[in-house]
């Protein structure tokens, strides 16, 4: 059955909110089982991904809802602003386990692995490095940085969760080792953290084109309207999925009005076509130097 764009990402949200709760229910009972600040830390850790995850559908939702006369542009930056706010909790709650790791290190508490805590642990790198591969695929493929994002934060808990197989597997001889993994999983929350926040912000305060989108749109206006022309004043605005791109281009000045407008007609629907992009073009005259 082929998805349409707008609904990939509610599939994969729900997806991937239905592993990570199974997967932070049998992480947490893991932990506490054992007793391991690491363990409990990569569980919430664990958590973080379902409320990105419930981002994610919340955006999508959000972004289906056409334009209105207080969003002209639609809604796509519901998501963006959201991940905002999901971010910063998610620093908070790796500061917070940086510092009990850091406090069962000076206490110097030794934690001791059960067997079925790591084959749960190993379970879960296999399953988020494979919801990973499918957020970062569906992110690709309709050019979604929320669906990206979430895929490295899945990524991120794939790693995590190894360090602490390794972990159990070496903490029966090294006394350290839970809080030293605490400390690192730590970091991996807050480097998720700060991933996501300054991607959502760049987009929140506008940022430089995409040289890659930027060339393809002067090889489709070169292409419509002759190789001798200009193109400049390329800017690129992203509203979610909805994006919207304005330039100028320059044309001969012998060129009439209805020959100008009827080829910036023809670039405008290549680019919705092509790129799915809408577009507002100025039109220069070219003179000679």
């Amino acid at each position: 059955m082929k998805i349409k764009n707008e609904n990939l990402g509610i599939v994969e949200g729900g997806l991937s909110s239905i592993i990570n709760l199974l997967l932070f229910f049998l992480k947490l009972w893991a932990g506490m089982t054992s007793q391991s600040v690491a363990m409990i830390a990569d569980a919430w850790h664990t958590l973080s991904d379902t409320l990105t995850s419930l981002v994610v559908i919340f955006g999508f939702w959000i972004a289906r809802k056409p334009a209105d006369e207080k969003h002209p542009f639609g809604h796509g930056r519901a998501e963006v602003i959201a991940a905002v706010v999901i971010s910063t909790l998610l620093a908070l709650a790796g500061f917070k386990f940086f510092v009990d790791s850091i406090g069962q290190l000076r206490h110097q508490q030794a934690v001791i692995f059960t067997r079925l805590a790591i084959l749960i642990f190993l379970i879960s790198v296999f399953l988020k490095e494979a919801v990973a591969r499918f957020s970062i695929w569906a992110g690709k493929k309709i050019k979604s940085q929320s669906l990206m994002a979430d895929g490295w934060h899945h990524r991120s808990d794939a790693i995590a969760s190894g360090l602490i197989v390794v972990g159990g597997l070496l903490g029966e001889y090294f006394w350290w080792m839970d809080g030293g993994l605490g400390i690192v999983v730590s970091f991996f929350i807050l480097k998720a953290a700060y991933d996501i926040f300054k991607d959502t912000s760049n987009t929140l305060m506008g940022e430089k084109t995409d040289q890659f989108l930027e060339k393809e749109i002067k090889k489709t206006v070169l292409k419509i309207a002759g190789q001798t022309l200009d193109i400049h004043h390329i800017h690129v605005h992203r509203y979610g999925l909805h994006q919207e791109v304005t330039f100028h281009v320059c044309f001969p000045e012998e060129t009439t009005l209805k020959d100008a407008h009827a080829k910036v007609d023809q670039i405008e629907r290549e680019l919705r076509e092509k790129f799915n992009i809408e577009s507002t073009i100025h039109i220069d005259p070219a003179v000679d130097d």
